[in-house]
């Protein structure tokens, strides 16, 4: 599960999703890309298992960029408890993500391999996404 090694303060506030990716949206590594069509946050785990997809299905060959890392830790309160008492503890983290942002790429395999490996990676995210190809 990816996370950082440590962190300046422990707890962050939720913040805005506004407006599109300034920042990683376009293709700099690889050939094809996944690309984030709406804005929202991405567990380590939905991370996780979407590499996993995409390596499984390409059969450990080509090469895969994760372009996006969890930085932000979410907090829970435990279950039934009463307000107040201030914010829970860590429980997991996230990655913020905008739309237009180029979350994975893929290099080394041919334009239907990616495309099905890109489509099944698709499923492990809670975000609509699209398949792009570098053209030059």
């Amino acid at each position: 599960m990816l996370m950082p090694k440590r962190v300046k303060y422990r707890k962050k506030q939720r913040g805005k999703m506004k407006g599109v990716a300034q920042k990683g949206n376009y293709i700099a590594f690889g050939k094809y890309g996944l690309k984030a069509m709406e804005s929202g946050w991405i567990t380590s785990r939905q991370i996780e298992a979407t590499r996993v997809a995409i390596t499984r299905h390409v059969k450990r060959g080509g090469k895969v960029w994760i372009r996006i890392f969890p930085d932000k830790p979410v907090t829970n309160k435990p279950a039934e408890t009463r307000m107040g008492k201030g914010k829970g503890s860590p429980e997991y983290w996230v990655a913020v993500v905008k739309s237009g942002r180029i979350m994975f790429e893929l290099e080394g395999v041919d334009f239907e391999l990616a495309k099905e490996a890109m489509r099944l990676a698709s499923h492990k995210l809670p975000i609509k996404t699209k398949f792009v190809v570098n053209e030059s």
